[in-house]
């Protein structure tokens, strides 16, 4: 297995494999073959970034658990904008009700994949990192196409890294806020396969290198506020943390 972070540092953003020593820079991530630059970055020199930056985010609806297979495979769009990386602020507008985050495995894509089989989906795969798909529950009951919901500034954290070589149908997946667990599951509990997921969304559009499927939340969900901290973990990935904080209204931040 190998982790590919996306890294800030005195040159600039780069994708990097993580070793021991620190981080060594990558030409291209998404290259048929990864080649190193020799370049090392000692990890007290870098910050971590959002692991890519997608122009689509795609969110399987309604897939958490067995009863959801008898529904048809469903799909949302998440604002690309919305993506924030490990340690970023989660901003929580203001009146926006009840939140709650959810520990989702997160698919990156490596190549462009159109018209996906299940016989190749994988293939298609740079590797798998955390997603935390969090959401306005008071706001998605009373909007059927979750737009506010779903979509506002912040709400898709994912990282720390990119994990590959994983085998994505048996990984654990963990919540915890202010240090506090909530009921694990792992994503052999998904209603579809990470597999079955793609072969889906990719028969409506085409997903590019850096795209993002987020795959569902089989586990207990938790709900968050300004302050907490919020911990999701996949394992043989690792933790993405973030804090939530309440965003400012266009009238605060004139005065």
């Amino acid at each position: 297995m190998t982790r590919i972070a996306r890294i800030a540092h005195a040159d600039g953003v780069s994708h990097a494999i993580v070793e021991p020593e620190g981080y060594v820079l990558l030409e291209d991530a998404f290259a048929t073959r990864v080649r190193h630059t020799r370049v090392v970055v000692p990890a007290a020199a870098a910050t971590l970034l959002t692991p890519v930056t997608p122009r689509t985010v795609v969110g399987m609806a309604h897939n958490s658990g067995p009863a959801d297979r008898e529904l048809p495979p469903q799909a949302f769009l998440k604002p690309a904008g919305s993506v924030i990386g490990p340690g970023a602020p989660i901003p929580i507008p203001e009146g926006i009700g009840l939140v709650e985050a959810e520990a989702e495995l997160a698919v990156v894509i490596g190549r462009t994949a159109t018209g996906l089989t299940v016989a190749n989906a994988l293939d298609h795969v740079l590797g798998y990192t955390v997603g935390n798909d969090v959401t306005a529950r008071d706001l998605q009951r009373s909007d059927p196409l979750w737009f506010a919901a779903k979509g506002f500034d912040g709400c898709t954290p994912i990282g720390p890294m990119i994990a590959t070589g994983l085998d994505p149908d048996g990984l654990a997946l963990g919540l915890s806020v202010d240090g506090v667990d909530v009921r694990g599951a792992s994503t052999a509990d998904l209603a579809r396969s990470v597999v079955e997921c793609l072969v889906y969304v990719t028969s409506v559009l085409t997903l590019y290198p850096g795209d993002v499927l987020l795959t569902g939340a089989p586990g207990q969900t938790a709900p968050i506020r300004p302050g907490a901290q919020v911990a999701a973990t996949v394992a043989g990935i690792g933790t993405l943390h973030n804090t939530v904080t309440a965003r400012r209204t266009a009238k605060e931040v004139v005065r």
